[in-house]
């Protein structure tokens, strides 16, 4: 079996990867559009991918990348604690370091850090927190996960995220519905509703008149169409469970666009 995530060696993908799937091999790819073509493709088996932090929310490329292929399906999910730490190279002073790079979420996350210890550094943005440790010399840091090790790194003792309590939110995507479980615990969908006053409320009604918890909405705008959106909704349920059937066929009527995009 093998897992593509994002890359490379050392990043939270990787590590979400093999907890979600230890037996597995891993496929680092360069990007998660990498990663979601290997699954397509059939060169990987399943694919981990970010679906939301704690602090800034969505990672919508991937909510984008999810929702675009009808033949992907989450099937697993992992809450990540997320332990973001400077990086430097050894004997370096904080106030030699005029870049900081890791990726963009990252450095979002430890935005009052940077702001507060090294204003004189400049931002700039990898493709993963792991990729940053490759850039780390007497004058440039990175942001990387505290379970990197690196000859002639250091570590920041203390995580260094603005706030200590983040969490990123991983699916575990496969190509096929028959990959879905037998008995969930959520069923994630999306939707495009009518472009008229009431529907996201009507929708959401129906999701409550069955009963069913809703634990997560985002919005995202349909790109084609100035205006208009498509709604990521997660809720608590069984998927082999009459209810949640019910449920489902009737939030179809209320849409214009529907999928069904995992159950976990």
């Amino acid at each position: 079996m093998k897992t593509a995530c994002l890359g490379p060696a050392g990043s939270y993908s990787e590590l979400a990867a093999k907890k979600l799937c230890p037996d597995s091999e891993i496929a680092l790819c360069r990007t998660f559009a990498d990663a979601v073509r290997l699954l397509r493709t059939g060169e990987a088996d399943c694919a981990a991918l970010p679906i939301e932090n704690s602090i800034q929310g969505g990672v919508l490329q991937n909510l984008d990348l999810l929702q675009a292929s009808d033949d992907l399906f989450a099937v697993r999910e992992l809450i990540l604690p997320i332990d973001h730490r400077l990086a430097v190279k050894a004997g370096t002073r904080l106030s030699d370091i005029s870049v900081v790079c890791s990726h963009e979420q990252a450095i979002g996350q430890c935005s009052e850090f940077l702001r507060r210890v090294l204003p004189q550094a400049e931002c700039r943005f990898t493709s993963s927190t792991a990729e940053s440790l490759s850039r780390v010399d007497g004058h440039t840091a990175g942001i990387v996960g505290a379970h990197i090790r690196a000859d002639g790194v250091v570590l920041s003792e203390e995580n260094i995220a603005d706030e200590k309590r983040n969490f990123t939110h991983f699916l575990l995507v496969k190509k096929g519905k028959e990959h879905l479980p037998a008995h969930t615990e959520k069923v994630y969908l999306c939707a495009v509703l009518a472009h008229r006053p009431g529907t996201l409320l009507q929708l959401l009604q129906c999701i409550a008149q069955f009963g069913l918890n809703l634990t997560k909405i985002e919005s995202r705008p349909i790109k084609d169409v100035p205006g208009e959106y498509r709604f990521f909704i997660e809720f608590e349920g069984d998927l082999a469970s009459e209810v949640v059937r019910e449920a489902l066929d009737a939030v179809r009527t209320h849409c214009r666009q529907f999928r069904l995009l995992g159950a976990y």
